[in-house]
């Protein structure tokens, strides 16, 4: 009886089971992350608008833009770093953190509105398909590459491609039209834009960003420096803007001995996570400078301040930017991505060394060209907290990393005639053209050194600048004995670097750097 009993009932029971699991799951539907970005179930005053600007406004638009100048307008409320990705600039993102890209492997510039191939990319596509520094490129396919209107993004858009898909260039070199195929391939990014030897016992290393491929590339020229009998080291950070944080991190470990704490970072919705020393470092004991600028920030600020902290290295320079905060990446269902700051970063001691920001303060990162930004009083930010490292050095939190050695920068007002030459790349042109159009001036030159030693900026040089750059619009006349100085500085510099890339830059730049100089005197004296 209980069992027939039992056999009534059975089939209520089922269906009140699934009724039930039915009930529960869509009450639970809300603890999981929704595909869109926008994709709430019940309709919010930012979706109302949209749609209804969409079903009822007088023109049409795009709500897509809509929504773009929404999160960019939200994210003001955020900090500086919390970025929104749009899908158009997406992929040239992505290129900087993974430190190469698919192309033909040329730098180039627009002159005259001509694309002028100003450097081939040893082992790239271009130098295997015949390409040559100083060939003119019309087209690229169906796409004419000429004209005002032609911008260096629409030219990478053009040139980047699929890895193996094809190109046909259209060539002008010297007065004849050729035609050329390059076959798109990985191009590489360098980390690492030069790494030498200044003198028999010092290296010098100057890194330019933190990619995926950073540690690798440093690690070989570290390598190399030591076999050829490096016992101190330069390293030169100025201009690094950052990157990958785990780069940083590694390198910071080549420099520290055991299992000391390198950074650690914490956010609201992060726990604290540690980052310590995990292996013996090739340059543990070496005696150890870095430079440092306003331009300094981010990954390199987590180098920067594990070595002082330990007391480690000697910082020489400028107080750096002041980045302390962490991003990580969500791709949104537009292609597009957002980089929110999850975190904060803070080095061994405990300090934070992010600069004080408000919420859609747009001079945030203006303040570091600032005068006052660059002058001796604000070399330290005494107004954060104060920490004592091993050695007796005394640090402050906030306002980045002051150096232990300052090298100001020149603070001086420049004349109309140097900010046009420099705001129109009128200089940058001249040391691509003057050489290219000069070979048998340079020829004698078999190195960077003897260029260094050898060369001097002379009055046909002056006179090609005046005549085929200036033209009209300014002239060096009216410079001052200083900023001739300067720029014909800048000019045996950027031909160095035209002649030997930038390995012939630093080559020839850093005989006449303050911060190098001060830093081989700190070395010296150690």
């Amino acid at each position: 009886m209980e069992r027939k009993k039992l056999n009534i009932w059975l089939p209520f029971l089922f269906a009140l089971s699934m009724i039930g699991g039915l009930f529960l799951g869509y009450k639970m539907r809300d603890a999981f992350p929704t595909r869109h970005f926008f994709a709430l179930e019940k309709s919010q005053p930012l979706q109302e608008v949209v749609d209804l600007i969409r079903e009822k406004y007088v023109d049409e638009v795009s709500t897509a833009e809509l929504m773009d100048t929404a999160i960019l307008s939200m994210l003001t409320r955020l900090d500086p770093h919390t970025q929104y990705i749009p899908p158009n600039l997406l992929e040239s993102a992505n290129d900087d953190i993974a430190g190469s890209f698919y192309g033909i492997g040329i730098e180039f510039d627009m002159i005259d509105d001509t694309l002028h191939v100003v450097q081939i990319i040893p082992g790239g596509p271009a130098a295997t398909a015949g390409l040559k520094n100083g060939d003119r490129i019309l087209a690229a396919g169906d796409s004419i590459l000429s004209g005002r209107e032609k911008t260096a993004e629409y030219v990478r858009s053009v040139l980047k491609g699929n890895r193996g898909s094809a190109i046909r260039l259209q060539v002008l070199r010297g007065g004849t039209k050729l035609p050329v195929e390059v076959k798109r391939d990985i191009v590489a990014v360098n980390s690492v834009t030069a790494a030498y030897m200044i003198n028999d016992s010092t290296g010098f290393i100057h890194l330019d960003r933190f990619s995926q491929p950073t540690y690798r590339e440093f690690m070989i020229e570290l390598e190399k420096l030591v076999e050829s009998g490096m016992k101190q080291l330069i390293l030169d950070v100025r201009g690094n803007g950052g990157g990958i944080m785990d780069a940083a991190v590694e390198i910071a470990d080549e420099f520290l001995s055991g299992d000391k704490l390198i950074t650690y970072t914490e956010g609201a919705h992060k726990k604290k996570e540690e980052y310590r020393c995990r292996r013996n470092g090739m340059f543990e004991t070496g005696k150890l400078v870095v430079l440092a600028d306003e331009g300094t920030a981010s990954a390199s600020e987590i180098l920067i301040g594990a070595l002082q902290d330990w007391d480690r290295a000697t910082v020489v320079g400028r107080r750096t930017f002041g980045k302390g905060l962490v991003q990580e990446q969500f791709n949104l269902s537009n292609r597009g991505a957002l980089r929110l700051t999850v975190s904060r970063y803070y080095t061994p001691l405990g300090r934070s060394i992010q600069r004080t920001y408000q919420p859609g303060n747009k001079d945030y990162f203006n303040e570091i060209h600032d005068p006052g930004f660059h002058s001796d009083s604000a070399a330290v930010d005494t107004t954060g907290r104060k920490f004592k490292t091993a050695g007796g050095k005394t640090l402050y939190e906030g306002g980045g990393i002051a150096p232990d050695v300052w090298v100001a920068s020149d603070t001086s007002s420049i004349s109309y005639a140097m900010a046009y030459m420099y705001g129109n790349r009128l200089v940058n042109q001249f040391t691509y053209l003057y050489p290219t159009s000069n070979p048998t001036v340079f020829n004698k030159y078999k190195t960077p050194d003897a260029f260094r030693q050898q060369y001097s900026v002379d009055e046909n040089a002056l006179r090609f600048f005046n005549q085929n750059i200036l033209k009209d619009s300014v002239n060096t006349s009216t410079l001052t004995p200083s900023e001739m100085t300067f720029l014909m500085n800048s000019m045996k510099n950027g031909i160095a670097r035209q002649l030997w890339r930038n390995e012939g830059y630093y080559r020839v730049q850093n005989a006449g750097d303050e911060a190098v100089q001060k830093a081989l005197e700190i070395l010296h004296k150690r």
